[in-house]
């Protein structure tokens, strides 16, 4: 069965580069929004196999998204990874205590992001 992501992400060209490295070389199917509040509306209805969330957002941050999609019973079990350029090690020991996936750091390495991916998740 194929994967599904969602992927929230402010930078669109950044998203479309992310979508594409992961639809062309693992063939998941990725859904791209631009902000916080879009994929809290979608995520129950799409029900992604994992959501990837840009962490620094404008009117609402990766952080904010992600307590929310943890007060949902419907979406708290789906798996978070952050992407962040926050790579600091306070930024590392607050996302530790968050139940989230894993972190990636940006700028990443557009060929190698779906490998990270599936490592993190174990896909």
């Amino acid at each position: 069965m194929t994967k599904s992501i969602l992927l929230i992400d402010d930078e669109p060209n950044l998203a479309q580069v992310i979508a594409v490295c992961l639809e062309s070389f693992k063939g998941w199917q990725v859904r791209v929004v631009n902000s916080g509040k879009e994929g809290l509306k979608i995520v129950e209805a799409l029900a992604p196999d994992a959501i990837l969330l840009d962490v620094m957002m404008p009117e609402m941050d990766g952080i904010t998204v992600f307590q929310h999609l943890q007060q949902n019973s419907v979406t708290q079990n789906i798996p978070v990874i952050l992407l962040t350029a926050k790579v600091q090690a306070s930024d590392r020991a607050r996302f530790a205590q968050l139940d989230i996936a894993g972190a990636i750091a940006k700028p990443f390495e557009p060929l190698q992001i779906a490998n990270q991916i599936a490592c993190i998740l174990g896909w």
